[in-house]
């Protein structure tokens, strides 16, 4: 890819599109390294196991009050990005450049 060697980039896009749900490039996309392994199908049994659940708490034969606290399933949780209060001052060209000129 530098300087004209290596594959075509076309290739290496349908090389990083084809790969698995439940792999580390995917797990990064989503969120993070706490993902890695999250795919499809593990997001569907999930969703079944809190469907059961929910689906046990509303018919069960609970006394008055009674109903029991079912957790749900644990998920990896995305780490959330909150924009900072304060506005970031744009860099000027000069502090860029003189940043990457190591000067």
């Amino acid at each position: 890819m530098i300087a004209g060697r290596g594959p075509a980039p076309s290739l290496v896009l349908a090389l990083v599109q084809r790969l698995p749900d439940t792999s580390m490039t995917v797990a990064l996309a989503s969120g993070g390294r706490e993902f890695l392994g999250w795919g499809v199908d593990r997001h569907m049994a999930a969703d079944l196991f809190d469907a059961l659940n929910a689906n046990t708490k509303a018919t069960g034969n609970w006394g008055k009050g009674k109903v029991p606290k079912i957790p749900g399933y644990p998920r990896p949780k995305a780490k959330s990005t909150t924009p900072s209060t304060t506005p970031k001052k744009p860099a000027s060209v000069a502090a860029i450049y003189a940043r990457l000129s190591g000067r």
